[in-house]
């Protein structure tokens, strides 16, 4: 069992930046791939970007990328999204999410088997 928190949330203006932290409890969480995901106001929860549990390997979403990164630190077991040139349609609640399987990173939610509760991020225009 892996329980997930989120943090680092807020507003922001346009341009700026912000960098979330997930904190998972759970002796095998440096053996899961570890993803992040967002839900807009009226709309479906999307992927944002996941990480292999090595480091190996990363996958982002097109919208993000080259503006987000996401990194990990086993030894904490917290994974970060660095969030920059965030933009008014980045406005979502985020969330954190754990695969359990050792397979590589995948942008679908169902692929995922453990959720934290979210953190509002807001980018004002």
């Amino acid at each position: 069992q892996v329980q997930l928190e989120e943090s680092g949330g807020g507003l922001v203006q346009a341009g700026g930046s912000l960098r979330l932290a997930c904190a998972a409890s759970g002796r095998t969480f440096s053996t899961y791939t570890m993803g992040w995901f967002r839900q807009a106001p009226g709309k479906e929860r999307e992927f944002v970007a996941a990480m292999r549990w090595s480091g190996s390997s990363t996958y982002y979403a097109d919208s993000v990328k080259g503006r987000f990164t996401i990194s990990r630190d086993n030894a904490k077991n917290t994974v970060y999204l660095q969030m920059n040139s965030l933009k008014p349609e980045d406005t979502a609640v985020y969330y954190c999410a754990a695969d359990r399987t050792d397979l590589p990173p995948r942008r679908w939610s169902w692929a995922y088997d453990y959720w934290g509760r979210g953190t509002q991020v807001t980018v004002s225009s």
